[in-house]
């Protein structure tokens, strides 16, 4: 790597991270990914390629990519695995802050995310922050899938000229120059970075708040020796367990599964055991005097206490289980029914008795001989007497 020249390094760089991005890469390949973005930043400064005094109108348009060597190394570092993570939030946030400003200096910043910046900090500002850094990024990734299907679309458009065949229709773009797109497309990669620059910023703050205040609570109660021996004994100790249980489930038959409502609160609140066999027979509930009753109702003046203070509606008869379980037997015999009748349709005797009672084949043969003569007499006197013919001498001129 020492002898490549700085798009080769920049390039591998890029493919590292596009790998790491798009799905989890290895810690060899991520720190190998930062690696090369520090030799990237040495043979930028070495070279001068951007300078204080500039603006986004004076960098040239192959040296726009390099501005993203900041943000691609505080995303990879931000990756790495570490003991310290406070450790690796701080680099992460300071690549992250070094490119805010370069690109704030280079005026490539948004002017809504400049001047959304300089309003407060209640929880109203900070979600039309967010909603508004969220419709800029939709709008670059737009731009840029945009730019990839031109880009495309004129690729298929060259190598249809190039083979002599037929452009399909939309696709005879005039070629232009690679330059101005390329401007474009690394200009908005550049938008789409900060917007995520600025989230990425915000969360890594929060984590860093998050581990510095757990940092604080163990040093304060003296937990500072919690290493990695006690979580991973915590741990085996955890899988002994569930091991266990696994091999006691083998040999213990489990309990019945609870189908009922009222015999599981019963079971919950303590007035049953599971054990218990339940036949789901509930009384329906009883209001007023009636529920103070426990025997039957022996004279009026029980009966006639016991309608004092009910609802003004009808209470149940029967509980939903009992109800359920009525209408789970009425299905059932529906459904045996309607068996019987499909294959009581589907039986030959059943088409068999189509027939009127009383009548035989050679009586359908006849009716059908019969009809058959009625047909012929019918057509001999069509031809016989045309359509019409008795009509002539009530015309003008027959």
């Amino acid at each position: 790597m020492e002898d490549l020249p700085l798009p080769s390094i920049f390039e591998q760089a890029r493919k590292i991270y596009d790998a790491a991005t798009e799905s989890a890469s290895d810690q060899d390949g991520v720190r190998k990914g930062c690696e090369a973005l520090r030799k990237c930043e040495d043979m930028i400064g070495k070279l001068g390629l951007f300078s204080v005094n500039e603006t986004k109108e004076d960098i040239s348009t192959g040296n726009l990519k390099y501005i993203m060597v900041p943000f691609y190394l505080a995303e990879l570092t931000e990756k790495i695995a570490q003991d310290d993570r406070i450790e690796i939030l701080k680099a992460s946030q300071a690549k992250l802050k070094e490119f805010i400003a370069f690109c704030e200096t280079m005026e490539l910043v948004p002017k809504e995310e400049l001047e959304t910046s300089t309003e407060g900090n209640s929880l109203a500002d900070r979600r039309a922050r967010k909603i508004a850094r969220f419709k800029r990024q939709k709008a670059a990734e737009s731009k840029l899938l945009e730019i990839k299907e031109r880009k495309e679309r004129r690729g298929r458009s060259s190598k249809a000229s190039a083979l002599s065949a037929p452009i399909e229709a939309g696709e005879e773009d005039v070629l232009e120059d690679d330059g101005e797109e390329e401007r474009e497309a690394w200009l908005t990669t550049i938008t789409l970075a900060i917007c995520k620059a600025f989230d990425l910023l915000e969360m890594l703050k929060e984590e860093e708040e998050m581990l510095s205040s757990i940092k604080e609570i163990q040093e304060k109660d003296g937990d500072k020796n919690l290493s990695r021996e006690i979580l991973d004994d915590r741990m085996k100790r955890a899988e002994d367990w569930h091991r266990d249980g696994v091999v006691r489930a083998r040999y213990s038959k489990p309990a019945p599964p609870i189908t009922c409502a009222t015999f599981a609160r019963d079971v919950l609140e303590g007035r049953a055991n599971v054990s218990e066999t339940h036949d789901h027979k509930h009384q329906p509930l009883i209001f007023g005097p009636a529920s103070l009753v426990s025997g039957p109702l022996t004279s009026e003046r029980e009966r006639l206490a016991a309608q004092v203070f009910q609802p003004g509606f009808r209470m149940p008869t029967m509980s939903i289980e009992d109800a359920g379980l009525r209408e789970m037997e009425m299905m059932n015999k529906w459904q045996e029914r309607t068996a019987k009748f499909i294959e009581e349709a589907n039986s030959a005797w059943y088409k068999d008795e189509t027939r009127k009672p009383g009548q035989s084949e050679d009586a359908d043969d006849e009716d059908d001989d019969a009809a058959q003569e009625k047909a012929r007499a019918w057509d001999d006197w069509k031809d016989d007497n045309p359509r019409g013919a008795g009509n002539k001498k009530l015309t003008p001129c027959g």
